[in-house]
């Protein structure tokens, strides 16, 4: 390229506005949780007893618990998104975790043992761990657009801080149908869930974020 064709190019790109990338972030969670709410009512419906179990501490367990992973891994993303960010907000990862380990801990106590299995295994777990990863699917697609605006200088991390956000998200939409509310099912279930987003979208960032 000549000199002059790449002083005309670069004064043309500098003229167009610049998008932080925290903003574009945030545009690409809105549209993938619509596009995966739209998901969710096209595959699926709501439990027959969600206007009753909205009232009930289980089930408001699994809505925090996952919005808890969803909102700590987007903090996470705005941060990974930018190259050399300061690395302040990792430890919000640990609030959902410590949750879980609660409510684990508060229903091993409070149950007999004999109960222990049954409410560990459920009734929905290879329903759950399919229907996650596909609710979270379109967040994932409009999240790693959105990094692709961005500059991250770990694309791995990045790829899976899209992925628990989405992960998170896609639990969410999933509690809504899903009739175990057992912490241990949750646990086991649903971690594993996002485990499997989180991981297919560090390889995907990897590979797609790349310099």
């Amino acid at each position: 390229m000549k000199t002059e064709e790449l002083i005309r190019v670069l004064a043309a790109d500098g003229s167009q506005p610049v998008v932080p990338v925290a903003r574009v972030l945030w545009r690409a969670l809105g549209l993938g949780a619509l596009a995966s709410t739209a998901l969710l009512l096209l595959l699926l419906h709501p439990r027959a007893d969600l206007p009753r179990a909205i009232f009930t501490l289980r089930f408001d367990f699994k809505l925090v618990f996952a919005l808890l992973v969803a909102a700590a891994a987007m903090l996470l993303l705005r941060e990974t998104a930018r190259p050399f960010a300061p690395e302040r907000w990792r430890w919000p990862l640990i609030l959902g975790p410590l949750l879980l380990l609660a409510g684990v801990v508060v229903e091993l106590w409070t149950q007999p043992v004999a109960a222990w299995s049954g409410r560990l295994i459920g009734h929905n777990a290879v329903h759950c761990l399919s229907l996650i990863p596909v609710l979270s699917l379109p967040l994932v697609v409009c999240l790693l657009a959105a990094l692709r605006r961005g500059a991250p200088m770990k694309p791995a991390l990045a790829g899976a801080a899209a992925g628990l956000a989405a992960g998170g998200v896609g639990s969410m939409l999933y509690a809504l149908t899903c009739p175990d509310d057992s912490p241990l099912f949750v646990a086991t279930w649903y971690s594993i869930a996002i485990a499997l987003v989180t991981g297919g979208a560090a390889w995907v960032g990897k590979r797609m974020l790349r310099w």
